[in-house]
């Protein structure tokens, strides 16, 4: 079993609204032992962030590059603490997104999981594969360009 949140899969919200949280991403939880499932709206995509103690913690560590006094400090806290819910899970590994997690990622019936390691992302599916054909575009330019550097 890993720590870390890896791989995407796609899971629809029943008649209730829930969803299954991955069964691979509910044990990344169980071990991380955070009650519930923080989430908040991601800065600058339309998708939410989640995760546990290991999630807090980069939050935590990122605000403490800036004085509790600053601007900057103010903005990220608010974004980042100000707008984030800790969803109940229940004994089945459901959660109910609020209508604002929902409009923000642009949800409907179904929902893409998708790991980055010490977090996951939750998209509405189309929006997730069009991001992801963007980063593999992204990526294939680095490629591009690292390869160009070394044979230099």
């Amino acid at each position: 079993m890993t720590d870390r949140f890896v791989s995407h899969f796609t899971n629809k919200l029943d008649a209730k609204g829930r969803v299954s949280i991955p069964a691979t991403f509910r044990a990344v939880l169980a071990k991380d032992g955070y009650e519930g499932l923080y989430v908040h709206p991601a800065l600058d995509q339309a998708s939410l962030d989640c995760g546990g103690h290991a999630l807090r913690a980069t939050i935590d560590d990122i605000l403490s590059r800036f004085s509790p006094f600053s601007e900057e400090w103010d903005s990220l806290s608010t974004a980042l603490n100000g707008t984030s819910e800790v969803l109940k899970v229940d004994p089945e590994g459901r959660i109910v997104l609020s209508e604002a997690l929902k409009a923000h990622a642009g949800i409907g019936d179904a929902v893409a999981f998708v790991g980055q390691g010490h977090k996951f992302q939750i998209w509405e599916p189309e929006r997730f594969k069009a991001h992801l054909d963007q980063a593999r575009a992204k990526l294939r330019d680095v490629r591009r360009a690292l390869g160009a550097t070394v044979t230099s």
